[in-house]
């Protein structure tokens, strides 16, 4: 069968997307806050090293965070756009960075999603949810502890899947075209 670049392109994204939504969800229905409060180990974040094999993942990361912050508890309006521009302009660099390897590793692309969560959310939580004038040290502190959940996940969860699409070859199906 031939589908269109266009086609495999949105189904891809589609399917990056459920896969994201319904990681978030499951996990947060078994460890409530794990993947929702300001330090988290949000699994699904994992997903961001498909980036690395398709660019068509970016859309559905981008797609699949926002439909997950929407419905996360406690999420505010600005979460669901500050969270998922952090998500979208970590996925972007990942797949820029993607060919930069350590001992066949894509570290560097892994380090994407935590200097951007990091800072953009750890600036997100200072500016409004901490009471008072903005505080650097404070700053600081919550980008840590956003970056430290994100270099968690994608550095076990994250580059697990990338070894395991990579040593099963499966990169020919998320490079179908």
């Amino acid at each position: 069968m031939n589908i269109s670049k266009k086609t495999y392109g949105i189904a891809v994204g589609a399917a990056v997307a459920a896969l994201y939504v319904a990681l978030t969800y499951a996990q947060e229905a078994l460890l409530p806050g794990s993947a929702s409060m300001a330090v988290q180990f949000r699994l699904s974040e994992a997903l961001t090293m498909l980036c690395i094999f398709t660019p068509y993942a970016i859309p559905g990361l981008t797609v699949g965070c926002l439909l997950a912050n929407i419905v996360s508890s406690g999420a505010l309006p600005v979460d669901m756009i500050m969270g998922t521009f952090a998500s979208f302009l970590a996925a972007v660099c990942i797949y820029k960075t993607r060919h930069i390897c350590i001992k066949g590793l894509p570290v560097v692309s892994a380090l994407m999603p935590a200097i951007f969560n990091g800072i953009i959310i750890g600036a997100e939580i200072e500016i409004f949810f901490i009471e008072g004038p903005f505080n650097f040290v404070s700053f600081l502190i919550q980008a840590g502890c956003v970056a430290l959940g994100e270099l968690g996940v994608c550095f076990t969860a994250g580059l697990l899947l990338v070894r395991t699409i990579k040593n099963k070859k499966l990169v020919k199906y998320l490079n179908n075209i």
